[in-house]
């Protein structure tokens, strides 16, 4: 995949809705915020993150 995205930055990164973590999936890659039920996608190996462009989860 062209999408070389850095995983230290999620020490650094936090949902801007809910300021909480953020967990990597690689596969789609989406930074995902299960707190406030948001995936973040990751273009180019920069992670979009506003919330207008942030993808709803399913809720569990």
């Amino acid at each position: 995949m062209a999408d070389n995205f850095d995983q230290r930055l999620l020490h650094v990164l936090i949902c801007p809705v809910s300021a909480g973590p953020l967990d990597y999936d690689e596969e789609n890659q989406e930074l995902i915020s299960d707190k406030a039920g948001l995936a973040y996608p990751i273009r180019n190996g920069i992670p979009i993150m506003l919330p207008s462009e942030a993808r709803k989860l399913a809720q569990k």
